[in-house]
């Protein structure tokens, strides 16, 4: 199809979301839901002993499909009302069951009810993607759990860990999002057939006054599209928190991956890692030998937006009137569907980067040295302790050969000689070889290695086992 020049177009669609995603929000998926929604309460009040005939309900399952969108646009155009028109074009296709097409039922039966099934579904196609990169991290981890780094408390260099443990720490933040967004679907409830403010008084008409026909038309609904249970109250629509809750999900995923995309982002200027790079890439139109960290700056944007985005609904839910007006509608069907997009177009970029990343074991294992004489000299009081120092001279010598040390770095531009400074200091009773032997980065990474072994096959192997390996790729557009 060739592209409208003319009028705006969402970049989510044209650039970020996924094929998938997007059909989930499409007229096609929205108003064939709404059909199947038709058919289930004709099926279900025929069940319940409504005069309604099998043929009937075969023919709007003939026509389910193939939406007539010419003819809904038309009688839209005159009536200003889209479920009436789509009703309209249905009937036109199904003469015969064109009179109990909606039989009961209000707008928000087709509307809300589809908004809860696109919630769910969306939620679902969220899970699979964090799942791929929550596989793609956790090898990462467990190749890279012993290779020690700098750790950052405040940006300023800390205590070492490892590559690997620092993954889990992304993983960790992952998985709470993960398990929030399980709960939201594990209890979502659909609307079903409330009627118009709630009450079912049309469907107690339709079945003179029978409530426990009422009760079970709305749970053979329900079952029927999916759903173990509807609310047991609501007004017009469902609580409009439900969409607030979900949002709060996504963008707990958004907080999460902007957290990956900045440390990528510093890790990169640092040029200890780097996200993949294409062999034709090009990184700046001015400086050729620039590799921006474009898909981890991409991931930043849209969580920004994101996280904003998710005070649509919480306002929406807040300003809500009685049983329900119409002000959510225009707010509702951008906020919630662009903030899936959004989100789905992150998972799709760190589906990518985290399968590619790289790390540059000789940069990191050389900050770690030019860092670790500052952090070995606890160990080194330690030691000279032991064979009689005394650790309160020790300490004050410590700390001017350590500044010593540090001037000559940032204001000379030297090396690190904090190593020499201690030998020569007839204080420390040890010898150089004694001192180095204090150096080994692996004896200040405490349990790191052993936590990232016991973190992904304790927490992370368990949650993934609820999602087959797809073998999904992020898709990088452009």
């Amino acid at each position: 199809m060739e592209r409208n020049r003319d009028g705006y177009v969402s970049p989510l669609s044209t650039r970020y979301a996924s094929r998938e995603m997007q059909y989930l929000f499409s007229d096609n998926n929205k108003f064939r839901t709404w059909r199947r929604l038709w058919i289930a309460l004709a099926e279900a009040e025929r069940e319940l002993g409504l005069h309604i005939t099998e043929e009937q309900i075969d023919e709007l399952k003939a026509h389910a499909e193939d939406v007539n969108y010419d003819v809904a646009e038309a009688r839209e155009r005159v009536v200003r009302h889209d479920v009436m028109s789509h009703v309209y074009a249905y009937g036109q296709q199904c003469p015969q069951a064109e009179g109990i097409i909606h039989l009961g039922a209000t707008s928000c039966y087709v509307g809300d009810n589809t908004d809860l099934i696109i919630l769910r579904d969306a939620s679902r196609l969220v899970l699979k993607k964090a799942a791929q990169v929550l596989r793609n991290l956790a090898d990462f981890a467990r190749r890279y759990k012993d290779l020690p780094c700098l750790g950052y408390t405040h940006l300023q260099p800390a205590q070492l860990t490892t590559v690997g443990k620092r993954a889990t720490l992304w993983m960790n933040e992952l998985m709470m999002d993960m398990e929030n967004l399980e709960y939201q679907v594990a209890t979502l409830r659909f609307r079903g057939a409330k009627g118009t403010t709630g009450t079912q008084a049309s469907f107690m008409e339709l079945f003179e006054g029978d409530e426990e026909k009422v009760r079970a038309l709305d749970r053979m609904v329900a079952e029927r599209m999916g759903f173990a249970r509807s609310v047991a109250v609501c007004g017009q629509t469902y609580s409009r928190k439900t969409d607030a809750y979900f949002l709060a999900a996504l963008s707990g995923f958004a907080q999460s991956a902007c957290k990956f995309a900045t440390d990528l982002r510093i890790l990169q200027s640092f040029e200890e890692m780097e996200e993949p790079f294409e062999a034709s890439q090009i990184g700046s139109s001015a400086m050729p030998y620039k590799r921006n960290p474009m898909r981890s700056e991409r991931i930043c944007a849209l969580a920004r937006y994101v996280i904003q985005d998710a005070v649509n609904p919480a306002m929406t839910a807040a300003t809500q009137w009685m049983e329900r007006t119409l002000d959510d509608s225009a707010n509702k069907r951008i906020a919630v569907s662009e903030a899936f997009l959004a989100v789905d177009a992150i998972l799709e970029i760190y589906m990518n980067v985290t399968a590619g990343l790289v790390v540059y074991d000789r940069v990191v294992s050389r900050r770690v040295m030019e860092k670790l004489p500052f952090m070995a000299t606890e160990n080194i009081m330690m030691e000279a302790v032991k064979r009689g120092g005394n650790r309160q001279e020790l300490h004050e010598a410590l700390r001017e050969h350590s500044h010593a040390a540090a001037r000559r770095v940032k204001l000379e531009g030297g090396q690190n000689d904090l190593i020499d400074r201690i030998v020569a200091d007839p204080l420390f009773p040890l010898t150089r070889g004694e001192i180095e032997e204090q150096m080994a980065p692996e004896k200040y990474v405490g349990r790191a290695p052993s936590q990232v072994t016991e973190f992904l096959d304790q927490e992370v192997a368990p949650l993934l086992a609820r999602y087959p390996d797809e073998d999904i790729h992020g898709e990088l557009n452009v």
